[in-house]
């Protein structure tokens, strides 16, 4: 954790968007990879950017789109010149999970992510009855819905932080192939 340090010329720059349905746990998540503290975050109106230094090797600007409905309209004019998806499902909303998946699906048909790699992060892991990494690949049928893509499924947890900068790993190599 604590990721961030000052910036590297000599980094590659990668354009992350962070997506997943209000509530998922994704500015926590963010603030818990850049900071390494707990932070009380509200639902975001609009959009937070940070930027996250990977192993002094990959710099990344993350894009954290809000979640809400009216949000997820717009999720696609931030699409553009994205290196890489971050999805976060929150593993314990079944409820939810259906319109979680639909709302992912509806962004992969987006052009201009095209290819590009995903990591979906299944959080929310430190909470009794959460499903499994391979539950939630099953659910969103991500052989089929991402076969033409690097993906990978990270179980996770944006308040004790397990599993977050696992899966920012995961994507920073993809990217770095793609």
């Amino acid at each position: 954790m604590g990721l961030l340090s000052s910036k590297n010329s000599k980094a590659k720059e990668a354009q992350i968007l962070l997506l997943g349905l209000d509530s998922a746990g994704k500015s926590t998540l963010l603030y818990k990879l850049k900071l390494d503290k707990d932070t009380t975050t509200t639902p975001t109106i609009g959009f937070n950017v940070e930027m996250i230094e990977l192993e002094k090797s990959l710099l990344l600007t993350v894009w954290d789109v809000g979640g809400q409905e009216k949000m997820r309209t717009v999720w696609g004019c931030y699409c553009e010149n994205t290196d890489g998806l971050l999805y976060v499902v929150d593993s314990t909303d079944k409820q939810r999970l259906e319109k979680s998946r639909r709302a992912f699906e509806h962004i992969l048909k987006n052009e201009h992510i095209k290819n590009i790699p995903v990591v979906l992060l299944a959080n929310k892991q430190d909470k009794p009855g959460a499903l499994t990494a391979e539950d939630i690949t099953r659910l969103f049928k991500l052989n089929k819905l991402c076969s033409d893509r690097n993906w990978y499924v990270q179980p996770c947890s944006a308040i004790t932080g397990k599993g977050l900068t696992e899966g920012l790993r995961k994507l920073s190599e993809f990217v770095k192939i793609t």
